[in-house]
C-alpha cells in the first residue's frame, strides 16, 4: 500500500484503460470503464473521472480555507489542483476539437 491507499488499474486486450479501483481508508473510487462514445452513440458513464475527483478535493480544501484550518499550504495546494484541472480540461477541449473525445483514440 502506497500513501495509505491501493489502486488496481485494468487494460483491455488492446492496452486501453478498462477501469479500475482505488481504495483507502474512508474512500473507494471506481474509475470509468471503457470509452464514453461508440460510433455516434454517447454512453452513460459508469465510473469516476480524474477531473471529478480533483474537483472534490478542491472543494474539500476550499472548505478548510473558509475555517480555522486556513493556511498558505492549503492555498498552494488549491492553486496546484486548479492548475491540474485546467490542464485536463484543455486536453478535453483539444480532444473534442479533433473529434476523438470519448474514444480510445489519441
Amino acid at each position: 500500500m502506497k500513501q495509505g491507499f491501493e489502486s488496481y488499474h485494468w487494460d483491455d486486450e488492446k492496452g486501453n484503460p478498462e477501469g479500475g479501483v482505488s481504495i483507502g481508508k474512508g474512500f473507494t473510487i471506481s474509475w470509468q470503464r471503457g470509452p464514453l462514445k461508440v460510433g455516434e452513440q454517447k454512453l452513460i458513464s459508469n465510473g469516476a473521472f480524474v477531473e471529478e475527483v480533483i474537483g472534490a478535493i478542491i472543494d474539500r480544501m476550499e472548505y478548510y480555507q473558509r475555517g480555522k484550518f486556513a493556511s498558505d499550504y492549503n492555498e498552494t495546494a488549491i492553486m496546484n489542483l486548479k492548475d491540474a484541472l485546467k490542464a485536463l480540461q484543455s486536453r478535453t477541449k483539444d480532444r473534442e476539437r479533433r473529434g476523438v473525445e470519448g474514444t480510445h483514440q489519441k
